[in-house]
């Protein structure tokens, strides 16, 4: 896909039968990841309690039981990073932003994809999401307490390339990651651009 001049890329490095980004954001202690956040990802970061009280008022709470911690705002455990390896992952949207289309409930739920936890040679822990319509890519950030902060952007449809952290706000990826069982993981994304107002992705380890 071409874009005008001055649009800013990310140039994709093979990953484990996937494509990953490498991101221009370094790790670091709990704040660095305030550092390299855009003002617009601190704010909606700062309102994750917001988003899963208007979140979970939105879903149907049958579906909400049925996945346990995963939708239980105080879940997180200590060492909120997952390990590096294969994953699989989905995502659940929840909630809705108006203008309310018909037909358009509170609780989506996509099926389950691969995603890959990578470290690198600068110390940097990288999420990617191989495949599926939308894709994050990001960072995962030391922060407070029992929890993590992703960084990143979401690739759509058959893009080969992802954006640059912070070059449109409409595929910036910013969210709260938390280990939530012995095995679970789930990454809470508070006012995404499109659809929700809560996206969660959950993670388990492959295989």
């Amino acid at each position: 896909m071409k874009r005008a001049a001055g649009a800013l890329f990310l140039c994709l490095a093979v990953c484990g039968g996937g494509a990953a980004a490498t991101l221009p954001l370094g790790a670091g202690t709990a704040e660095s990841w305030r550092m390299r956040a855009t003002p617009a990802d601190r704010a909606r970061m700062r309102r994750w309690r917001d988003a899963w009280t208007q979140a979970l008022a939105q879903a149907d709470g049958a579906e909400l039981a049925g996945q346990g911690a995963l939708f239980t705002i105080e879940a997180a455990l200590a060492d909120p990073v997952p390990p590096a390896g294969a994953y699989r992952c989905r995502t659940f949207r929840l909630g809705v932003k108006p203008p309310v289309e018909p037909g358009v409930g509170g609780f989506v739920t996509y099926p389950w994809f691969d995603c890959r936890i990578t470290p690198s040679a600068q110390g940097e822990v990288r999420l990617v999401k191989l495949n599926g319509s939308q894709r994050q890519v990001g960072t995962i950030y030391p922060a407070e307490g029992d929890r993590a902060a992703l960084l990143g952007t979401l690739m759509l449809g058959d893009e080969a390339r992802a954006y640059r952290y912070g070059a449109d706000r409409t595929r910036d990826v910013a969210g709260w990651v938390e280990r939530i069982e012995s095995q679970r993981w789930r990454v809470a994304m508070p006012y995404p651009a499109f659809e929700s107002t809560l996206d969660v992705l959950e993670l388990v380890p492959a295989g």
